[in-house]
Order: C-alpha cells, then structure tokens, then sequence
C-alpha cells in the first residue's frame, strides 16, 4: 500500500495525479440555459395545450379518440390525435411560429395530409374538429 496514497494527504495516489493533471476542474453550467442556446424547440404554452385537451377531452369521452402524442421539433410544435395507438394519427394541431404574419401559426391536418383549417387563433382553428366530429357526439 506504499505507492497507493500520497505522502499523509489518505488519497489514493491516482486521484491526486488526476487532479494534478487538470489544469483547472470544468466550471458548471446551468444545463437549462445550455440546452435553450443550443436547441431552440416550439413548444405549446399552457393555455394553447388547455384548449386542444378541451377538445381531445371530449372526444375522449364518446370514446372515439384514445391516444395523443406531442412533439416539439426546431420548427413547430405538434399535437397528433390517435384513434388507437398503433395507427396513424387523425388529426395533427401544429403551431409553426413561422407562418405567424402570413397564414396563421396554428393548423389542423387530417391523416391524409390535407390541411383543413389554419389560422391565428387556436380555438377558431380548432373548431373545424369540433364540426367533424358534432354527430358523433350527440
């Protein structure tokens, strides 16, 4: 046990070699300041989420809609609607920042692709789920 501690200090030997070895020991940083430098994602906020969950509630309720999924991708923000797990999505609520000034941040896809509203409001654009789905409801 001679060459595994220094000289009185009770560290072992190569611990204090690793550290003499470093310069200066890495500063921390605050991971969440990092991370939104390096990855500026879109997010919903929580009263956007607030008003699509309304809708999925609802539908939930009938039992036609049993699954969501939210992803938050550099360019927009998806909430994808699933009549079950394993298919496609029937509808994606999609928040892109971007078209903002032009046509609206938010739009409602169907699961063919096609866009069946876009706007700037996110309940107004909503309500063309609400209609598809009004007889099925009652």
């Amino acid at each position: 046990m001679s060459g595994e501690t220094d000289e009185g200090a009770g560290e072992p030997a190569n611990l204090i070699a690793l550290a003499r070895g470093t310069p200066q020991a890495p500063v921390p940083t605050d991971f969440r300041q990092t991370a939104a430098r390096e990855t500026p994602y879109v997010a919903f906020d929580r009263h956007e989420l607030s008003e699509i969950l309304k809708v999925y509630g609802r539908m939930v309720a009938v039992g036609e809609w049993r699954d969501y999924a939210i992803d938050h991708l550099p360019d927009r923000a998806v909430f994808s609607i699933f009549r079950r797990s394993s298919e496609v999505p029937l509808y994606r609520v999609e928040k892109n920042p971007k078209l903002a000034r032009r046509q609206g941040a938010y739009s409602v896809i169907a699961q063919t692709g096609m866009i069946l509203k876009r706007g700037g409001e996110l309940a107004r654009v909503l309500r063309v789920i609400d209609k598809s789905w009004l007889s099925v409801a009652e």
